[in-house]
This record gives C-alpha cells, sequence and structure tokens, in this order.
C-alpha cells in the first residue's frame, strides 16, 4: 500500500493479489486467445479484445509482479523521466537504462515520448494542469491526460519507430481517494504489460501525494492483450508458478512530483531500495526478447 503519509502495512498472502490477476489473464489468453499472425512483425500471437482488471491499492498492495523477478529501478527511473516531460534518453534516464534508445532518432530523441506529450507536446503541460485542476476542484471529471496525437499518431498516417501503446489516462478523485485508469491499446503481456502497471500505478501514487490524498483503485484496460509465440512457454510457466509474497507496499519520499520534475537521482534510488528492500520474487526468467 502506498500513502502520501508515510505510513505502509503489510500483511501475509498465499500469492499477491497482482500475481492472481497476471495468471488469470495469461490463462485466458493462453486457452481462449485467437491465434494470428501478425502482418508487421512476422509473429504469430495469441490475443483477445477488451482485458480489464481493477486493484485497491490501499487494500490490494502495489501491482509489482513477483511471479519472476523484474528490473525495478527500470520503470521507477521511466516514471521519473515522464513527470520531468523530457524526451531525450541523454537527459537522465540513460543513467539506469536504455530501454528507449531503439525509439530515437538521429537527434536521439524520442519523438512519441509519454512525458514530453504531458506536458508540451500539445502546447500545454497536461500534468501541471490536472494537478491544479483536482486542488480547485476534487469533484471534477475533466482529468483526462493525453499521449496519442490524432495528427499523426495510428490510422496508416506518419511512420514512425514507435506510436504510444498507453494512450490516455483519467484521474478521479472519489471518496477521498485518487483513482486512476490506463487505456492501452496494445499490449505485449509477458514483457511490456508488467513494466506498464507498475510504472503508472507509480503515477497514482505520486500523483495522490501531490494532491495530499490517498491512492485508490488503479484500472487498466487493453484493446488488443496478446502473448507473442516466443513467450508461449514462459506464459506456461508463469501459469504454472505458485509464489508467495507478502502484499507490496509503497511509502513515497516527500515531494516526490517535484523530484522527478527535477530529475532527481536519489528519488529513484529511494523509490527502487524500498521496493526492494521487501521484493522477493520468484527466478527470473531469461532470454526474454522483446518483439519490436
Amino acid at each position: 500500500m502506498c500513502t502520501f503519509s508515510g505510513i505502509c502495512y503489510n500483511s501475509f498472502m498465499p500469492m499477491t493479489k497482482f500475481d492472481t490477476i497476471y495468471q488469470n489473464l495469461l490463462s485466458d489468453i493462453m486457452k481462449k486467445g485467437i491465434a494470428e499472425t501478425n502482418a508487421r512483425t512476422g509473429h504469430e500471437t495469441k490475443a483477445l479484445p477488451g482485458q480489464t482488471f481493477s486493484m485497491d491499492i490501499q487494500k490490494d498492495g502495489f501491482p509489482l509482479l513477483t511471479l519472476r523477478e523484474i528490473p525495478i529501478q527500470l520503470f521507477v527511473a521511466e516514471q521519473a523521466w515522464f513527470i520531468s516531460g523530457s524526451r531525450k534518453p541523454a537527459d537522465f534516464l540513460r543513467n539506469f537504462t536504455k530501454i528507449w534508445d531503439i525509439f530515437t532518432n538521429p537527434g536521439d530523441v524520442v519523438t512519441v515520448a509519454y512525458g514530453y506529450r504531458w506536458r508540451k507536446h500539445f502546447g500545454r503541460d497536461q500534468l501541471k494542469l490536472l494537478i491544479d485542476l483536482l486542488k480547485k476542484d476534487p469533484s471534477s471529471r475533466h482529468g483526462v491526460v493525453l499521449m496519442w496525437d490524432p495528427s499523426s499518431d495510428g490510422l496508416g498516417g506518419v511512420n514512425k519507430k514507435n506510436v504510444p501503446c498507453p494512450y490516455t489516462f483519467t484521474v478521479n478523485i472519489i471518496g477521498g481517494k485518487l483513482h486512476l485508469h490506463l487505456m492501452v491499446r496494445s499490449n505485449d503481456m509477458i514483457l511490456g504489460f508488467p513494466h506498464d502497471v507498475a510504472g503508472f500505478a507509480l503515477l497514482q501514487c505520486i500523483l495522490a501525494q501531490e494532491l495530499k490524498v490517498e491512492p485508490g483503485i488503479y484500472t487498466h484496460t487493453i484493446s488488443n492483450a496478446h502473448i507473442y509465440d516466443i513467450h508461449y512457454d514462459t506464459a506456461k510457466e508463469l501459469i504454472k508458478r505458485n509464489h508467495s509474497h507478502k502484499k507490496v507496499s509503497l511509502t513515497l519520499p516527500p515531494k516526490s512530483f517535484s523530484k522527478a520534475e527535477k530529475k532527481d537521482v536519489k528519488l529513484v534510488k529511494d523509490i527502487t531500495q524500498h521496493f526492494k528492500s521487501q521484493y522477493k520474487p520468484a527466478p527470473a526468467i531469461k532470454g526474454l526478447k522483446i518483439v519490436l
């Protein structure tokens, strides 16, 4: 559980809520998913449309996968980079991960960097406006932030190395808690999904702290939830695992939003260490390759 006040609670569960949700999603896709070859990648996938799950971060814990080890520092540093509004990996992010390097142009710029789109691309600082709006009117239902640019993304438009997979999120304060709903057009369920969930749940907690409310329900909706053929064996292995783990908590350092804006290295290290101090995952699955 994450709190703006710095209080954290743990309780034992046979498996975490998120691990159970994840196993069920993988099982459904492997059993019921439609097998088709994707024209762009040349890989077969098994896919299901319209998959959604929700978790109460206060009650169920932070959605950090423990069925296999995932790189915590990667999503923490990436989220800080997003909040800063940068679109150059050399600006802070590359000190922690090179995950976005494959999407840079010759000027070493990621043209579709989420944070840049949140803060600059559309001529509005969407994150600042979101925070200002909900400070002024916590009951507002207008807290929508976009990463998708309809002038050039998708629909056979401009050819790019990447277009946003998570393309919008909505923030509501209901019952004194901040709830975040992320919409994802396409999710690689083995590599992309656990990373996206952890990153945007972290953003939810940071926004809640900034607005001086508790984090509430995280909702994740996927238009196309798929598993690539090269990951079928991994999916089967993860479905079989039964990994006991305590509920994962998050206590944020004070002023995490402003520290992320300033690309504070210590913020990344502190949040990463907080997770690692309680993270006892099942063994990593080596050799996983991303399909581009």
